[in-house]
């Protein structure tokens, strides 16, 4: 049976075990997006990558009765020189977890692979200023970052709605736990982000995190400091936001 517990302006959805987090959580981006649809006639959403989405994303595709055709979908964060065609590349997970199964409207793709990273920031910027996002649906890293806003990057105030950075050694080593990469010198060192005000800013923020490796940086974001050297902890100032936990990822919170 699953619980609430509020953190500040944060709601935090604590299930009974992962399967029940990640079909809480696509109940709860399906009913959203319908409503959107059924108000405005299209929506916007913006999805993560990595392993800790896989099981949010099967049971996402599967929710009945959402327009799939009005929906309008974004990711949030490619590597900096990596062709989709590579196995780690994100626009490639999108294409082969979410739009292959899903008649989504557009699916608008970061290219990593791009002539000049920073042109390809803005082009991303503007799209995103011109279909404002009704859900984003994110992760959080083990180092506390937010799609990848690392700590030594992370702005909550950030002007740029999408740049690029140097990625965190946290992160590129989290990379290759995850098997993404054979070692660490083979994870770029630079990606291009979806900035935290831009991710934020959308009417409804899910954010599904389960595993015991992301414990310590849930406690941190929870109990911490809000502060960019955990840039999750700014989740407790959005009340338009709930953090899907699932037993092991809520292991350290005190109740």
């Amino acid at each position: 049976m699953s619980r609430l517990v509020e953190f500040d302006a944060l709601t935090v959805h604590v299930a009974f075990d992962v399967d029940e987090m990640a079909r809480d959580a696509a109940v709860d981006a399906a009913a959203w997006l319908r409503t959107v649809i059924d108000e405005r006639g299209e929506a916007n959403v913006m999805l993560a990558t990595g392993n800790s989405q896989l099981m949010f994303l099967v049971e996402l595709v599967q929710q009945p009765d959402v327009a799939w055709d009005r929906v309008r979908a974004f990711h949030m964060d490619e590597y900096v020189g990596l062709a989709p065609s590579h196995s780690a590349s994100f626009q490639r997970y999108m294409r082969e977890r979410v739009a292959a199964h899903l008649p989504v409207m557009e699916f608008h793709y970061l290219a990593g692979d791009a002539p000049d990273p920073e042109a390809e920031a803005a082009r991303y910027a503007a799209l995103l200023r011109a279909h404002p996002l009704d859900l984003c649906c994110a992760g959080i890293g083990e180092n506390g970052h937010l799609a990848f806003n690392d700590p030594p990057v992370a702005d909550f105030d950030d002007p740029r709605d999408v740049k690029v950075v140097a990625l965190d050694e946290a992160s590129r080593r989290q990379q290759v736990g995850e098997g993404h990469f054979a070692t660490i010198d083979d994870v770029p060192t630079h990606a291009i982000t979806v900035t935290i005000p831009a991710l934020l800013r959308a009417h409804r923020v899910l954010v599904i995190v389960p595993e015991a490796r992301k414990a310590r940086a849930v406690r941190a974001a929870l109990y911490g400091e809000i502060s960019t050297a955990c840039p999750a902890s700014t989740l407790r100032r959005q009340s338009n936001a709930t953090l899907y936990l699932d037993p092991e990822s809520s292991a350290l919170l005190d109740s």
